[in-house]
């Protein structure tokens, strides 16, 4: 199973992105989907988060501003980042709990990370 993450990038203050993370594999179900930062000099931290179930969690900083969504067809989950702050800056991880055909209880991944930065 990978996790293929992509949409970073640079953006001015007050800007957008939308984050993809793509998974890919023998994949028989995927029980959670969600996006973890990690900014220079600090850990990583939960942005969001979406189960199979529906249920949706947001960190309070973004709150308001940063929407998670998925494509359960496309095994896809997506961040769309509005209002963007420069103290948003990090590096942005997909993470996701799946159960592959071989095992019998799912299995966490972490893709590879992409860069957001944010100028003020």
């Amino acid at each position: 199973v990978q996790l293929q993450a992509s949409g970073g990038g640079l953006v001015q203050a007050g800007g957008s992105l939308r984050l993809s993370c793509a998974a890919s594999g023998s994949i028989f179900s995927i029980h959670y989907m969600g996006w973890y930062r990690q900014a220079p000099g600090k850990q990583r931290e939960l942005v969001a988060f979406t189960t199979s179930g529906g249920y949706i969690n947001y960190a309070d900083s973004v709150k308001g501003r940063f929407t998670i969504s998925r494509d359960n067809a496309k095994n896809t989950v997506y961040l769309q980042m509005n209002s963007l702050k420069p103290e948003d800056t990090a590096v942005y991880f997909c993470n996701a709990a799946i159960q592959t055909h071989r095992s019998t209880s799912p299995i966490g991944y972490w893709g590879q990370g992409t860069l957001v930065t944010v100028s003020s």
